[in-house]
Formats: C-alpha cells, sequence, structure tokens
C-alpha cells in the first residue's frame, strides 16, 4: 500500500498514528517527492538526530513552510533555527528564567491565574475547556513574564492561533496566518521600544540589557524570541492540557486515576505527552550525505523528525497504542533531546500540573461533547481547538 504522509493534509490532523505506524515498518526513511523532504520515524532515529546537530542542522528553520526555511527563519523561531555556537549563547542568556528552581518559584502565580479562569468556569458547569481554561492560562504566564499588558493578552492569543493554522491546498504559511505575523512582530516592536526606552522587571527588560560576549541583542533578536515564547510558550502548552482532557475522557478507567488520587496527576500528564505530544514534527536540514536503513538523504536535503511517532514505537514502548497512566515514559522524546530540548518543557508540566490539580480538586467526574470538539489544522502542532466540557462537581 502506497504511504501518503502530507503534514498539511487536513485528513491527518485528526489521527497520524496509522501513518507513522506504516512510516516506522514499511518506510523508516520516507521521501515526500512532492514536498520535497525525507521523514524519520523510529524511534532510534529521531533521538540520534536530535542528539546530532552537526549533521541534522536547525540553521534553515525547524518547520516545513517554505517561506519560514532559509537563513531568515531566526527571524521568527528565534534560537530554536540556530546551530552551536551562536545556539548556546543566546539559549545560555534566556535559559536564566526557565530553570527547575526558578519555575518552581512560579507556582504560587500560575495556580492564582489558574484560579481566576478555573473558577468562573466550573461556575458554568458548562464551558469550553480551550477557550476558556486551557487556552488562557498559558498565555497570561508567559505574557506576565515577558511583560505584555494584560488587556493586550487575548488579542496575542487569537493572534498565535492564526499564526499556526494551516488551509486547506495551501502547503506553506497561508495570507491570514502571514498577516497574523506581521501584527504580532509589530506588536513586539512597540514592546522592545518602550523597554529599551523604560526597563522593567520582566524578561523583555532583561533581553534588552542582555550583554553576551560584548554584544548587545539587537531588537530582531529580541523580537525573535518573543514571537516564540508566544507561539510555543502558549500554544503547546494549551494542547498538552486539552490532550491530557480528551484522552482522560476517553478514556475514563485512566482519567478517573487522576480524579481519584491526585498522585496519578503528573503521571496524567506524562503519559499523554507520551500518547498524543502536541509538537509532531521538527524539521532539520542535511549538513553532509546521511546513509541509513539502506536509504541516502543527501546533504540539504530537508528531514522532519516525528517525536510523535517515535513515542508510539513498539521498540521501545510496550504495547504503544495503549493509553496507561502506569508506564514507563521515560523514553519519550516529546520535549526533543540534546541541545535543543525543550527550554519552557519545566514550566509546561509545572502549569498542566496546577490545572489539573485545580480542576481535579472540584470535579468529581466529566464529559466532553465530541460533536462540538474542534482539531487545529497546522503542520507541526496538533491538538484541539475547542473542547465542549460539562462536570459534575464534588
Amino acid at each position: 500500500m502506497k504511504i501518503d504522509f502530507n503534514p498539511y493534509d487536513y485528513r491527518w490532523h485528526t489521527d497520524p498514528y496509522p501513518v507513522y505506524a506504516q512510516l516506522r515498518e514499511e518506510a523508516p526513511v520516507y521521501r515526500n517527492q512532492e514536498l520535497g523532504f525525507w521523514a524519520l520515524s523510529r524511534h532510534a532515529d529521531v533521538r540520534d538526530a536530535f542528539r546530532d546537530a552537526d549533521r541534522f542542522s536547525s540553521a534553515h528553520g525547524v518547520t516545513l513552510d517554505p517561506s519560514a526555511t532559509g537563513a531568515h527563519a531566526r527571524q521568527v523561531m528565534s534560537f530554536l533555527a540556530m546551530d552551536p555556537p551562536e545556539h548556546g549563547h543566546l539559549r545560555g542568556l534566556v535559559s536564566k528564567a526557565f530553570t527547575v528552581r526558578r519555575v518552581a518559584q512560579l507556582e504560587p502565580r500560575v495556580r492564582a491565574i489558574a484560579l481566576q479562569h478555573v473558577l468562573p468556569a466550573l461556575e458554568a458547569a458548562r464551558f469550553d475547556l480551550i477557550g476558556e481554561v486551557a487556552g488562557r492560562i498559558p498565555m497570561d504566564v508567559i505574557s506576565e513574564m515577558l511583560g505584555v499588558a494584560a488587556e493586550d493578552r487575548a488579542e496575542l492569543r487569537q493572534l498565535a492561533d492564526e499564526v499556526l493554522h494551516r488551509q486547506p491546498g495551501i502547503n506553506d504559511v497561508p495570507p491570514g496566518a502571514l498577516a497574523a505575523a506581521v501584527k504580532l512582530v509589530s506588536y513586539y516592536e512597540a514592546l522592545v521600544a518602550e523597554r529599551r526606552r523604560r526597563p522593567g522587571d520582566d524578561l523583555t527588560s532583561a533581553l534588552c540589557a542582555a550583554d553576551i560576549e560584548g554584544r548587545r541583542l539587537s531588537d530582531e533578536d529580541v523580537i525573535a524570541f518573543l514571537f516564540l515564547m508566544v507561539v510555543a510558550g502558549n500554544e503547546t502548552t494549551a494542547k498538552l492540557l486539552g490532550n491530557c482532557w480528551y484522552w482522560g475522557w476517553r478514556f475514563p478507567s485512566e482519567g478517573h486515576k487522576a480524579f481519584d488520587d491526585p498522585r496519578w496527576i503528573v503521571p496524567w500528564i506524562e503519559e499523554t505527552l507520551r500518547f498524543d505530544t502536541s509538537s509532531h514534527i521538527l524539521a532539520r536540514t542535511a549538513t553532509v550525505d546521511v546513509g541509513l536503513h539502506g536509504v541516502t538523504i543527501p546533504a540539504g536535503g530537508r528531514v522532519v523528525l516525528l517525536p510523535a511517532s517515535a513515542n508510539r514505537d513498539p521498540r521501545v514502548f510496550p504495547d504503544p497504542d495503549r493509553y496507561d497512566l502506569g508506564r514507563d515514559t521515560g523514553e519519550m522524546l516529546s520535549f526533543g533531546v540534546g541541545r535543543h530540548f525543550c527550554l519552557g518543557a519545566s514550566l509546561a508540566r509545572l502549569e498542566a500540573r496546577v490545572v489539573l490539580e485545580e480542576l481535579g480538586s472540584r470535579v468529581a467526574r466529566y464529559e466532553v461533547d465530541p460533536d462540538g470538539a474542534v482539531r487545529v489544522h497546522s503542520s507541526n502542532v496538533l491538538g484541539f481547538s475547542a473542547l465542549p466540557t460539562e462536570v459534575r462537581l464534588r
């Protein structure tokens, strides 16, 4: 059977896992001639490529979108689209705000923000988990860290949604997403200019004042980081929460564990990260000819890494299509591995835990309306844009 894997195809966005299984077994180095990429789907291959920045470069971008690929990719992807040593310099600077210790200190504030959205939603009993809870809390947290005014956050979240949205038949960033990206950049240009004039106690001000081996960050450097944070720091965490909620409902024997005993909340998050990670695709560029499974990926070839497929590889995870909160998820690749391990992993886990703790302590059981659930359509992020929910309180 011919394998048809196109990340822009809406049919794939609902359930990519049968295609991933076929790729792993029949075409571990898959070639899409039309879109011009190779894809790695097995756990060992994805893991090794993440670790091998010398042969699998990020410098030309980490998405397949042609308009976001090339030397200019860093303008929207910041240090994600850099290789060492430049990558290490910028990442090292911003990572100080995302250490495990610093993130742990954010928990009281994250919990306060979570309650601002969780309590009104539960009072209504029927609500959209994404629109009213999961989509708002990560945006508020990251915006507060960056110094974004509270009254601007809803608009920025809407723009971030539009940046990721892909239209059928367009194998690139569609016009609507480009327009949203321009608006986001314009907003951050104004924010950076303001912080240059009047520094505050926020991450944007710290970046404006930063010095990397005698070099100050340019406005473009700072804006690219802010752009990355509003997309990566908001969207992927919102999708993680939505996926936890959805799969906990689909598999109630597992979901009930976390609601009946809060000690299961962290395993709930970790198994969801493995079972249905929101960041399905990350791109690289081969710097040399790479031979793998009898196939040669030529130097300059675009290579798609599929961590979500790797997380369902039976070579590493027994019975991988079973949603099991008790399994060992230590080898999952949801946040990458190596130099590009996700900077915000600790923050995403903290936000997810806090939100699910606050929901779980108040909700006895819940139902999702499957007819009202809406999937996002993105070439590299999968999850929900709407999850209508009805809860029964304790």
